[in-house]
């Protein structure tokens, strides 16, 4: 089993840091994995995206020409990943500031307000955990259990004191999604 993910938005909403803790969750899992980051010279408010490839075995290769899951945190991101997103895969996207359209009707498309719910959590800075927390309701393999766990290992000691909030982020994002 070899799957491919890209977490993408703007400089400034913790992208990268999400793909690090999906990565680090992936591992803590006992899978083998490979995190690429992408991001423009101006970092804070440009274009920013990270591909994780995982495995079951050795990981192939990263930068794949098409991924089976894309989570896309603004309308740029959308609009440039939606034609990446391989065949019967999936996008999961921040409908704050997506416009909830279907260019393709050969993917699946999953739309929830990450922002307006980490807003509604007390902070924005959190949306790129409520939107790990809807990836994992969505994908069988991402377990909100790790991700939280590969919080923990990613952001330290230093950082622990938000990780009350984080997780609560990550389970409104998993409780987000409502199952068919």
């Amino acid at each position: 089993m070899e799957k491919n993910f890209i977490i993408a938005g703007f400089g400034g909403q913790g992208v990268l840091l999400a793909g690090t803790i999906l990565a680090n969750s992936f591992m803590l899992a006992g899978k083998n994995v490979t995190w690429y980051p992408c991001y423009g010279a101006e970092m804070r408010g440009g274009t920013v995206n990270c591909e994780i490839v995982v495995s079951d075995t050795e990981v192939s290769s990263v930068h794949k020409k098409d991924t089976d899951y894309a989570l896309v945190l603004n309308q740029q991101s959308f609009d440039k990943f939606v034609e990446r997103v391989k065949s019967g895969g999936t996008i999961v996207a921040n409908s704050t500031l997506v416009a909830e359209t279907k260019p393709r009707a050969d993917i699946n498309y999953i739309f929830t307000p990450m922002g307006d719910l980490a807003n509604n959590l007390g902070s924005v800075k959190v949306t790129n955990m409520v939107a790990l927390g809807a990836l994992s309701s969505v994908v069988d393999i991402v377990d909100t259990k790790f991700l939280a766990l590969g919080f923990e290992k990613v952001m330290g000691e230093k950082k622990k004191d938000l990780l009350p909030l984080n997780k609560k982020a990550l389970e409104t994002g998993f409780n987000s999604i409502i199952k068919a």
